[in-house]
Parts: structure tokens; sequence; C-alpha cells
């Protein structure tokens, strides 16, 4: 089995991108800094695995995706999965959002998944089959208070995945979506403790998801694992949106 991953230099990526190889994936993994993507291949590679590759890509640019697919064919013959991970957060009320700030989220969060999809789709079909899974979000099904663009571009990630598990079905291919709450990636470890503690306090677990628990779930839905599962909205989130809202009864 193949497996393309964007985002995968860190965070939930980086998870999933050791989760994969360790199952036995061929896994072509994508980010933008080619240190960091050279530094996980050779520690990869010395720890015996082999059929791993990275692709530097701006995947919000038609040409970098269309070099990432070239690639890929180049180097695993196609892909049986692609995982759009890659994504980013932009905080603040809407009036107070800048217009480039409003327009690098929807770029990098839900333009991306169209690019990546433009190019590997047409071989999934030719290849009668596939899954895609997004990296979407509890904010994309819910709201946020100081959030409106990150609202905003998960919303339309959670309602795209629909549309296309409606028309690539007949196809073979199916598409679902991760939808982790706050998760312990360093870049969220990187709060004060007060806020890492307020999130895992808000939790009914009383801990936020860790980057591998939303890579376990990704390769169920990559995998046969999920073969009845299409346009799925996965939430990965200790049931973070199951209250009413109401004070506890004693």
């Amino acid at each position: 089995m193949r497996v393309v991953i964007t985002g995968g230099t860190s965070g939930i990526g980086k998870s999933a991108v050791a989760l994969f190889i360790k199952e036995g994936w061929q896994v072509m993994f994508v980010g933008t800094n080619q240190d960091v993507g050279q530094s996980m291949l050779s520690e990869f590679h010395s720890q015996g695995y082999k059929e791993i590759y990275f692709c530097k890509c701006d995947i919000t640019k038609d040409q970098d995706v269309k070099r990432l697919f070239d690639y890929t064919m180049e180097k695993m013959g196609g892909t049986d999965s692609l995982i759009n991970n890659a994504g980013i957060f932009i905080s603040g009320m809407l009036h107070e959002t800048k217009e480039e700030d409003w327009n690098r989220i929807f770029d990098v969060d839900v333009k991306s998944i169209y690019l990546t999809s433009k190019y590997f789709i047409p071989y999934m079909i030719k290849n009668k089959g596939g899954t895609i899974v997004n990296t979407a979000s509890v904010s994309g099904m819910l709201g946020d208070y100081n959030m409106a663009a990150y609202n905003a571009a998960k919303g339309a990630v959670v309602n795209l995945v629909r549309a296309m598990a409606l028309d690539y079905g007949k196809f073979g291919i199916r598409v679902n979506n991760v939808c982790p709450s706050a998760c312990a990636t360093p870049m969220f470890l990187a709060n004060d403790e007060e806020t890492i503690r307020a999130f895992n306090d808000a939790n009914p677990i009383k801990r936020i998801c860790t980057p591998d628990e939303v890579a376990q779930a990704m390769l169920f839905l990559a995998s046969d694992r999920s073969s009845s599962c299409n346009g799925v909205n996965l939430q990965v989130s200790g049931g973070l949106d199951i209250h009413t809202g109401q004070p506890v009864q004693e």
C-alpha cells in the first residue's frame, strides 16, 4: 500500500508518517522545510525503512502540486491513499482578521485539498479506487470564540468531504475527514500551562488528544478497515461536543 501525506514534517502529519511506514506502507511525505524533511528521511533510513520519500512542496501552488504528483508516480508508481493534513491556524474575530490572513488560511486549509485532489483523483479513478483523508477539525463542526477564519476554513472542509464522497464513491474512492480537537502537538504545547490546563479541563476525558491518536484514526480511514465509511467526519476529541451545556445535576 502507498500513501501521500501532506504536512508530514511536524505534529499530526509527522506521527502519521511514522505510523504508516511502520505498518508497512510506502510513504511519500510532504512539507516546505527541506532540512527537516531530509533529517526525517535519514532517521527512517537508519532504522531500516527504505520505501519512504520526501517532496518539498508548497501545496497552495498548482505547479508545485503537479511536481509532487509526478514525483510520486516516479518513486511509488501512484498512491492508494492521499492524506491532506497540511493546515495552519489563525485566531481573531472576523473584523480583526487581515485579508491576507483570510486568504492564506483558505489557501492552506482548503485550496490545497482541491489541488492535490485535482492531480491524484484521475489516477485513482484509472486505478479503480483509493482513499482520501482530510484533516478537518471539531472547529469546522461547531463555533469557537476568536477563531472566525479557522472556523470558516475547517467548516468548508467538513462539507467538502460530503460532496467528494458523493461524487467519487462510484469510482471506488472513499473520502473521509478526521476532526481533532486541540491536539498535543509541539506547537500547542508551547502555550503557557494555564492555557493547556484549561483545554484539558474542558474535555470530558480531562486531556486533549495526541498526534498519535489522530494518526491512528487516519490509518483506519485510509485502509480497508473502514471499507464502508464514506463522507464521515470522524471526531477525535474525547467527546468535547457531547454536552448540552447545562449545569451538573447532583
